[in-house]
């Protein structure tokens, strides 16, 4: 079976002309249709964004029914984090904190998704989705932890894996710890290999691949482009990711 999966930092649905527009970001979705989304930025009871839960108001306005959020820093009012929108069913989650010493507190949400296949048991497909942190010192560290939970640890190294997530990589320094090291392959360029990225940022004129899709084990990458909607250009400072597997 084919799925699509998205990543998209969202900035709150706060877009580059500073309104807060949610149906932009929801359009944006509906229009790539994508089975699994990962979203960055997510507010929830926040009074930026109406104390809205971003990640409820965006699932139910495009007929996700599966959601899961991890929520990392918190505001006066509310907080904010990451979000995972699926059509799959979504059988186990857990928000792993990724914060380094005192700088901003950052995570990644686990989801385990319950994958149906025909004349064979479901297959379970762990996604990762993550929001690193701005300083190169402390995103190493923050992979570091993120390899050493449990929940990493016991994937199998041939099993269906996905990660995905705003990782704030400017020069690509993390990318061979994926592909080279824990042999995922980067599905987020333009060709082989991790050094050529498809660019997400900023919005209106991209020039940097901070959002990128790792993936692992029986998938094979059909493609991968960036969002090329006008709209995606003033709704968030990032461009939204797509890319597009066959399973098995």
């Amino acid at each position: 079976m084919n799925f699509r999966v998205l990543s998209y930092n969202i900035h709150r649905a706060i877009g580059l002309d500073r309104r807060f527009r949610p149906e932009r970001i929801a359009g944006i979705l509906a229009h790539h249709n994508a089975d699994i989304v990962l979203l960055q930025e997510v507010d929830v009871g926040v009074p930026r964004s109406r104390k809205l839960n971003l990640a409820m108001e965006l699932a139910e306005s495009t007929g996700y029914p599966h959601v899961a959020v991890g929520l990392n820093v918190k505001l006066k009012t509310g907080m904010y984090g990451n979000a995972t929108l699926s059509r799959f069913p979504i059988k186990k989650e857990r928000n792993i904190g990724l914060a380094i010493e005192k700088r901003k507190s950052r995570g990644c949400l686990y989801t385990e998704l319950e994958i149906p296949r025909e004349n064979e048991p479901d297959l379970p497909l762990p996604v990762f989705n993550l929001h690193l942190g701005l300083s190169f010192r402390e995103r190493p560290r923050q992979v570091g932890l993120l390899v050493h939970t449990k929940e990493f640890v016991k994937l199998k190294e041939h099993s269906p894996c996905i990660v995905g997530g705003d990782f704030n990589d400017w020069w690509s320094r993390l990318a061979p710890i994926f592909t080279e090291i824990l042999d995922f392959a980067c599905a987020t360029n333009k060709s082989g290999g991790y050094q050529d990225a498809i660019f997400t940022y900023p919005s209106f004129s991209p020039a940097n691949g901070l959002d990128k899709i790792f993936h692992r084990g029986d998938l094979k990458l059909l493609g991968c482009k960036r969002c090329r909607l006008n709209a995606s250009k003033v709704a968030s400072d990032h461009l939204p990711i797509i890319a597009d597997f066959q399973l098995g």
